[in-house]
């Protein structure tokens, strides 16, 4: 019933205004007291899912984008985050939320869906499971070619309510974080409840194999190899990738050229709602 009521709204358009976007394998959890974030969100998920933990004692919320990289693992890390700001709470439960992925010819969906259900099951703590909103239950066909209904969707942290949501902006350092994913990153928390700062940072790859290769490919070529969905695909995908094989290719070592002081990029929301750089030695 939840995923048929999901399914019929149409995506909202969400301003960068107290939004925290999270990207794949990234996560972040907040609580309604948060002066600078009221919505957390993330879109662009195809075989992925999205996933809202939330206590609805404490009213501590977490979003995550998991792709199956390391399920489990993932699943206690939220479960841990959410519960460091509800024991106090004394009362309320976990609820869960998943949303995303379709039948895809590889079913890697399917098996993102059982990997997530498996890992909540294995728990010692009750979750239970309110929105499920996942593979066949988010799939429309057109011409034999499968899609997902629901690509994002945010959490509004002061109602709880969730909604299917697509997002303008995705900063801030898009690309950073772009290429923190591509480079085979493992699940990262991006955010500071308590002192209301995105933390971004400092990352660390190698420099990526065949970089020049992959820009001189076409769209076609980066579709099929680099995509786990190339039909269901959004539009932006390719010049995503492309854009982030760019900016890899123009900081090979992260260490000199981004985060030569082995300090994160620290964030906090302006008066207007929106993400500003602040220097790190004045925390």
């Amino acid at each position: 019933e939840k995923a048929k009521l999901l399914r019929s709204q149409p995506a909202q358009i969400v301003e960068p205004k107290g939004l925290l976007y999270v990207q794949q394998r990234e996560f972040a959890v907040t609580t309604p007291e948060d002066g600078s974030v009221s919505i957390l969100g993330s879109e662009d998920a195809t075989t992925c899912h999205i996933v809202v933990l939330r206590h609805t004692g404490s009213g501590a919320t977490c979003l995550t984008h998991c792709d199956g990289s390391d399920t489990e693992a993932e699943v206690s890390l939220i479960m841990s985050s959410v519960k460091a700001f509800s024991d106090s709470a004394g009362y309320g439960r976990l609820e869960v939320h998943l949303v995303g992925g379709f039948n895809d010819d590889r079913q890697l969906s399917q098996k993102l869906t059982n990997q997530l259900l498996r890992a909540f099951d294995l728990q010692p703590d009750d979750v239970h499971l309110v929105t499920f909103c996942v593979t066949e239950l988010n799939d429309r066909e057109e011409k034999d070619i499968h899609f997902p209904i629901i690509y994002g969707v945010a959490v509004n942290v002061k109602t709880a309510e969730i909604f299917p949501a697509t997002f303008p902006e995705k900063g801030p350092d898009e690309n950073l974080r772009s290429a923190h994913i591509l480079t085979g990153a493992t699940l990262t928390n991006i955010y500071d409840a308590k002192m209301e700062q995105l933390h971004i940072g400092p990352y660390f790859w190698r420099p990526f194999p065949h970089v020049d290769f992959w820009l001189e490919q076409d769209d076609k070529q980066i579709l099929q190899n680099l995509s786990t969905s190339p039909l269901a695909e959004p539009p932006h995908f390719v010049s995503h990738i492309r854009s982030t094989l760019t900016f890899l290719k123009e900081h090979p070592f992260p260490s000199r050229s981004l985060f030569p002081d082995r300090k994160p990029r620290i964030y906090k929301k302006n008066a207007e709602g929106l993400w500003e750089q602040v220097c790190s030695d004045k925390i």
